[in-house]
């Protein structure tokens, strides 16, 4: 029997806990579950920053607008580069040296979940100001990822949503509409590449984060719009196989041979710096691209539309902040979730960042209209023009197959060395195996 090293991993991990839980049980008398403090609400709390880098000026601005509130608690920063976080946890969760807080998103909340990492939040948010405050579909979305029915365990903090940059000045140049269907998308991508003078229509992802790009390029152009049909994803349905040929087949054709290898920060900091007609990446870099090109070079849109009119892309996940329950000082961890999730620190946060407040009130703030990608990707999201593909978020096995275990794949199949129809069938062997796996255990 094959067992898969993200299953192998899994295992291990939940044996680690199992035994730190065991010796726990063995020394204070109970089951584990009781572990954590309430605290007296002063004193330090440790908080995991899981972007850590590009959030940490805005994160560290929040910080001392807290401890300025709460002069009797003082919150260690801790930035956790967004590519390790997940294994941060893992390690932490096996080993011990929990934070207090952390950032967490739905991309892998049901891996720490499933390991009895966090607490629950619903009782302290209904006694909070932070009650009824919140967008309800990113509620939903956290409790859904979390996969224990209405059991929320993070504060969601915001939304991002996918955008298409381009050049307007090259667009211009070349007499080029906008990009605003796949069609319009591929034929830029075609004429404002002059390879000899190191002149490109797109650039692509190669590097970590691969293979959400390239799921989300698959769905928009197939305009399939259910990940599952029945207990088979539709992930290696015909016309997905299609839509991934032709996207793949832009790497060094209409894209730098450096993009194999690029991560999103090489690949943002690649656009910024070149000729490059069009970047995907989310609404997350948008102030790189206004410091690096200013106002009047650049726009970015939400996904093309598909031929049949319709622009569908893969959803997006939602960030939050969780409480673990190994914390000595929840009182004081839960007065930073709640002030990181006011009107006013949402708003600071997700306006460095571009993304879409979770706070209903910073939502409203006038710098969201003011940033017209941001407006229009909360547009696109809301007003039934778009559909979405719900990714399974909620499977233990997600994050690991859609990004590490699969991403040298993706770097075979833009080198000729696997087809596209061999990627997605392994991908999707994989979920429908991580699929059936979850329901078994009661779930779905």
């Amino acid at each position: 029997m094959n067992i898969s090293k993200t299953h192998r991993g899994r295992a291990a991990a939940a044996l680690s806990l199992s035994a730190v839980l065991a010796l726990t049980a063995t020394a204070c008398g109970d089951d584990g579950s009781g572990a954590g403090e309430e605290g007296s609400g002063k004193g330090e709390i440790t908080f995991w920053d899981n972007n850590g880098g590009p959030r940490t000026a805005v994160w560290t601005e929040i910080i001392k607008d807290f401890e300025k509130k709460y002069p009797d608690i003082r919150v260690k920063y801790v930035p956790i580069p967004i590519a390790d976080v997940q294994s941060k946890y893992d390690t932490a969760i096996a080993g011990g040296g929990l934070p207090d807080v952390g950032g967490v998103g739905t991309a892998y909340l049901s891996n720490i979940v499933s390991q009895e990492a966090l607490e629950p939040v619903n009782d302290r948010l209904k006694e909070s100001s932070l009650d009824g405050r919140l967008v309800e579909s990113m509620v939903e979305s956290v409790k859904v990822a979390g996969g224990r029915g209405e059991d929320m365990y993070t504060v969601p903090t915001s939304a991002n949503n996918g955008a298409l940059w381009y050049r307007t000045d090259l667009f211009e140049a070349a007499n080029l509409e906008a990009p605003t269907t796949w069609a319009k998308f591929y034929e830029a991508a075609d004429k404002l590449t002059d390879s000899k003078n190191n002149k490109f229509g797109y650039t692509i992802r190669g590097g970590a984060g691969s293979i959400a790009q390239a799921i989300d390029a698959v769905y928009g152009q197939s305009g399939i719009t259910e990940f599952w049909d029945g207990d088979s994803t539709t992930l290696n349905d015909p016309e997905n196989v299609a839509a991934l040929e032709k996207y793949a087949a832009l790497f060094k054709k209409a894209t730098p041979a450096a993009d194999v290898n690029n991560d999103f920060t090489k690949m943002v900091a690649q656009w910024d710096t070149g000729t490059i007609g069009m970047l995907s990446h989310n609404l997350g870099s948008y102030q790189d691209h206004l410091k690096a090109l200013g106002k009047e070079k650049f726009a970015g849109i939400p996904n093309p539309v598909g031929d049949g009119g319709t622009r569908v892309q893969v959803s997006n996940p939602v960030d939050g902040l969780g409480m673990f329950r190994s914390g000595k000082n929840k009182t004081a961890a839960w007065k930073f979730i709640e002030f990181a999730a006011s009107h006013e620190s949402n708003s600071k946060w997700n306006e460095s960042a571009g993304a879409i407040p979770a706070n209903t009130e910073a939502a409203k703030d006038p710098w969201i209209g003011a940033t017209e990608p941001t407006a229009l990707g909360a547009k696109s999201l809301t007003d039934g023009s778009t559909k979405i593909v719900q990714l399974p978020y909620y499977l233990p096995d997600w994050n690991n197959i859609s990004k590490a275990d699969n991403e040298p794949e993706f770097q075979k199949l833009l080198l000729g060395k696997v087809t596209a129809k061999a990627f997605l069938d392994k991908i999707a062997d994989e979920l429908n195996a991580a699929q059936k796996e979850w329901k078994e255990i009661g779930n779905g």
